[in-house]
């Protein structure tokens, strides 16, 4: 804009004088304007086509951030739809392993395992059987995709036949009592050969206690990827379906953390990254984002979000029934849970996610 197009008073010696709205009213409403419109235009000019606003897209979804949840099951060739999450099944090992290879030829580097066993007793021993369905999935996986990432859940309510997270002690979930548990588990997932143990349990000093037995055993390869700030959600229960884990009394309140609380959030991540943990997590994602921006911004360690089924499954039933574009709002929503700070995400939708994803 070339202030010369307007009227003015030059004083005879060719200099404007500065331009102001009592000087000038009528003329600097109209200068206003169109500053106004100019900025418009240039914030809309990077948005004109899909190639100029790839160019300029300041985050990027990947496979790479992406980790595939998966369900194995007693038997062979099982693969039990889970009702309310569409799509997902419970499956054997056999049809987890071809399940594996479709996912990783996706582009997916990485899944985690949640056990269903043929029996379930008050300590949970199933979770630390060196023939149960998680360790011979793993020794599958690693056998059949040796480049895949294998991480596994450990944790007690898929496994103890009350569906708390750990040994119960009167009416309690004993915290020390639980720690010996959830460490026979981890031990017997690294020795079938995970790649990376997860605790989801929300005990206090698991993560150390875990690192202490990795490390004595020769398991100092082993990662950890600690549920470390894991929320009371009520996002959880299409996953307590798939895993058969819901509580058969009382809630998991006194051990999983307070969704108002994100001050002690922080703590907790600080506790397990002390304690040895190499990757933690904000569970769920969605309600939770600026709790993943806190994390990533505080810490500055590898952030996990789990994109956890109650999320999963509203959008899918939307799409279902036409009311949302499920892939748009899919890809919308991953993109904010990284854009909010998360380096992976552990989604039901990351196999589909990442054959979209893929040039």
């Amino acid at each position: 804009m070339d202030l010369r197009e307007f009227p003015h008073n030059d004083n005879g010696n060719g200099n404007l004088p500065p331009i102001s709205p009592t000087t000038y009213p009528r003329d600097w409403s109209a200068y206003n304007e169109a500053q106004t419109q100019e900025k418009a235009l240039f914030a809309r000019r990077l948005r004109r086509t899909e190639t100029i606003r790839r160019m300029v897209r300041e985050t990027r979804l990947s496979p790479d951030d992406l980790i595939m949840p998966m369900f194995v099951c007693p038997g062979r060739g099982v693969k039990k739809a889970v009702e309310s999450m569409p799509g997902v099944a419970q499956m054997s090992v056999d049809n987890i392993v071809a399940e594996a290879r479709e996912t990783w030829a996706a582009g997916v580097p990485a899944l985690i395992l949640f056990g269903i066993p043929e029996r379930k007793d008050s300590q949970g021993s199933e979770a630390w059987n060196d023939n149960g369905e998680v360790q011979r999935a793993i020794r599958e996986i690693k056998e059949r995709v040796p480049s895949m990432a294998v991480i596994t859940d450990v944790c007690m309510c898929e496994y103890t036949d009350h569906g708390h997270c750990g040994a119960i002690v009167g009416a309690e979930v004993d915290n020390d009592a639980t720690l010996e548990l959830l460490v026979r588990s981890a031990l017997s997932h690294a020795r079938a050969g995970a790649d990376i143990v997860a605790p989801s349990d929300m005990m206090d000093g698991r993560v150390g206690a875990i690192r202490a037995a990795l490390d004595s055993n020769g398991f100092s390869h082993v990662a950890i990827m600690a549920y470390s700030a894991k929320f009371a959600s009520a996002f959880y229960g299409p996953f307590r379906e798939a895993a058969e884990s819901a509580p058969k009394f009382g809630d998991r309140r006194s051990y999983q953390m307070d969704p108002p609380n994100g001050d002690e959030a922080m703590r907790e991540v600080a506790l397990d990254l002390e304690e040895g943990a190499d990757i933690v997590m904000v569970k769920p994602a969605l309600p939770y984002l600026d709790l993943i921006w806190r994390v990533k911004q505080e810490f500055n360690a590898p952030v996990a979000a789990y994109n956890v089924s109650g999320e999963y499954s509203m959008i899918r039933a939307a799409g279902i029934n036409g009311w949302i574009d499920e892939e748009r709002a899919t890809l919308e929503v991953l993109t904010a849970i990284k854009r909010a700070g998360a380096d992976l995400i552990l989604t039901y939708f990351a196999k589909d996610v990442a054959r979209k994803l893929r040039p």
